[in-house]
């Protein structure tokens, strides 16, 4: 399944109160294993940058100045999250100020179901622990040496990682395990995921290959990893 990893970077903490977007970075991930195809943009805010800001992210209002606005990049900022879920932690936050850039340019708002919160999920799976976005990288050993300042792409990035083991591991989500470890998100959280075909596959093979393939293995002698799968040999019937 193809989701969108989403962070943002910003002026300030509400958007109603004229703060704005700076950064957006987005990470494509299919199955929560990154694609390689990101998104990521500075914009330029149209006002000046509080000290408390600068001092989180380290972009100045200087660095933003020639940057392109939101409206220049809205368009390639739809098309490249289409449809897909969008997976954020504190997801209130970005997407509160996502759709007050949206509504400035005449644009419909993002809306909440489309929304994974890897707090909530973080919250589930560790309740009463602190689940910022560095106490979970720390928990599941994911390197942040890079995040000297928050960046929208690095976060974004990082958020992967974290979401990856917040679903079970990477592996669980390739189908690597046993069916019963394959998970979904839902509105409640983590949710398992019982595979099971319906009915066997009927054999492929026919009576002949199998004895063919069972006397080329006698061949290899009594050391060959073949000997480790194959069936133990039937009795004779009696006649």
């Amino acid at each position: 399944m193809r989701e969108i990893v989403l962070d943002t970077e910003t002026t300030g903490l509400d958007p109603l109160r004229g703060d704005r977007l700076v950064e957006i970075g987005c990470v494509e991930i299919f199955n929560r294993i990154p694609t390689g195809q990101n998104f990521h943009v500075y914009i330029n805010p149209e006002r000046d940058m509080p000290v408390e800001a600068f001092n989180v992210h380290g972009l100045s209002a200087e660095f933003l100045s020639d940057k392109p606005l939101f409206a220049q990049v809205v368009d390639d900022f739809l098309a490249f999250i289409g449809d897909a879920p969008l997976v954020i932690h504190n997801a209130s936050f970005d997407i509160g100020f996502i759709n007050a850039e949206l509504s400035r340019t005449g644009r419909p708002p993002l809306t909440f179901d489309r929304v994974v919160d890897t707090l909530a999920l973080a919250r589930r799976r560790h309740p009463g622990a602190s689940n910022r976005l560095d106490d979970l990288m720390a928990r599941y050993g994911i390197d942040g040496s890079r995040r000297t300042k928050h960046g929208a792409l690095l976060d974004s990035e990082l958020l992967a990682d974290v979401y990856a083991e917040l679903a079970g591991g990477r592996q669980t989500a390739l189908g690597f395990t046993v069916a019963e470890a394959v998970v979904e998100v839902t509105a409640e959280g983590l949710e398992p995921v019982t595979l099971a075909r319906p009915a066997p596959l009927a054999p492929r093979l026919s009576e002949a290959e199998t004895a063919a393939h069972a006397a080329f293995v006698r061949t290899l002698g009594e050391a060959a990893i073949w000997n480790d799968y194959a069936p133990p040999p039937q009795a004779d019937q009696p006649g």
